[in-house]
């Protein structure tokens, strides 16, 4: 009777320690990841950006001042992103600080100045994503938000989601106070004429113009074809990847379409164990072949270079003209490829090497430092 006493009391402090066990969050498992993080990797020193203004097909021939006027667009981004890092700021917060200006600015197709859908109005799309912790947020179809890129990292940090979609993310800014506009704010006179010209093409009447319509921008003639998706990656003094992409996505398209640039692992990815990449392009063909988690998979488990990497995605994985993509990996390589042959994009890292460009020649890759 003891030994059969003894068993069913070892039996029952079995049971509850399996139950205990059972009942414990697991790591990785509901909320519990959001609070799981890496340990933080000893401070560098160490920084690298790059930024990209979207691939496309602007006009090698057009006049010095309008050259100029990218130019400074690019540089006034990249130096957004720099000076966050130069002061020890965060990855993320780099990409942020660049992503917002290129947002502002009219000759980039994100924010003001994105392309029109078929009712003329912009849909906005974008994604934000820090590799230590592999959180991320996106939203897409949003029509009122300033930035974006902005409304992506709150989804980020405010909730235990990843994506959230039109009106429901355009709420979610409301709830959060982050400044919005009237949807004509997006609107200029040249995405306006792009839009007429290509309903044209498509044999569809274009909508009515868009109330408001600020005429005291630039002739839709004097930049020629504007440029597209904007997006950064980064690298921090603390070792930690980002990057984040924002879009209008495609001129006159379909009223709900979503591209690759609000899906992680098409259009926006990042992982300390690999890279951090930023995609622009045709957005289906980057989210059939998943193009920037592909990038990030050959760098980390086939052991190819960061240069070998981005240069298989884009000419093996995907077909001729799809798009380029920008990607820092965790040494401080960077990369800026396109088979456009025109991707605008800056870069600076902290050996002081630096560059801008708009059509072919991208950065060579940065030697690995051990």
């Amino acid at each position: 009777m003891h030994s059969t006493a003894s068993f069913l009391l070892l039996a029952a402090a079995a049971g509850l320690a399996l139950l205990a066990g059972c009942a414990a969050p697991r790591p990785g498992t509901g909320s519990a990841w959001r609070d799981r993080e890496a340990p933080a990797p000893a401070v560098t020193g160490r920084w690298a950006i790059v930024i990209h203004g979207g691939a496309g097909s602007l006009d090698p021939a057009m006049p010095a001042d309008q050259r100029a006027e990218y130019e400074r667009a690019l540089a006034a981004s990249r130096d957004a992103g720099v000076q966050v890092l130069k002061a020890g700021g965060t990855s993320l917060d780099a990409c942020e600080a660049a992503v917002r200006v290129l947002e502002d600015h009219p000759l980039f197709n994100a924010g003001r100045g994105a392309v029109l859908t078929r009712e003329g109005v912009a849909e906005l799309d974008a994604a934000v994503m820090e590799g230590r912790t592999l959180r991320c947020g996106a939203v897409a179809g949003v029509k009122t938000v300033k930035n974006p890129v902005l409304l992506a990292r709150r989804v980020m940090t405010e909730t235990k989601h990843v994506l959230f979609a039109r009106e429901h993310a355009d709420a979610l800014a409301a709830q959060w106070s982050l400044e919005r506009v009237e949807p004509g704010y997006f609107v200029t006179p040249h995405r306006r004429a792009a839009l007429e010209a290509k309903m044209k093409e498509l044999g569809l009447a274009p909508p009515p113009p868009s109330p408001g319509l600020p005429r005291s921008d630039a002739a839709p003639s004097r930049f020629g074809d504007t440029a597209g998706t904007v997006g950064c990656v980064a690298l921090d003094i603390h070792g930690d990847l980002a990057a984040a992409t924002s879009t209008g996505g495609l001129n006159a398209k379909m009223g709900g379409r979503v591209g690759d640039s609000p899906i992680i692992g098409a259009g926006t990815y990042a992982n300390n164990a690999s890279v951090g990449v930023s995609c622009t392009g045709t957005g289906e063909q980057f989210i059939r072949h998943v193009a920037a988690h592909e990038l990030a998979s050959l760098v980390r488990y086939a052991g190819a270079s960061l240069h070998d990497a981005a240069s298989t995605v884009l000419n093996q994985r995907l077909d001729p003209d799809d798009g380029g993509l920008i990607a820092v990996d965790r040494t401080g390589a960077i990369v800026a490829m396109t088979t456009t042959g025109c991707m605008p994009r800056a870069w600076m890292d902290s050996t002081g090497r630096s560059g801008l460009s708009i059509w072919d020649a991208p950065p060579a890759p940065t030697p690995a430092t051990k």
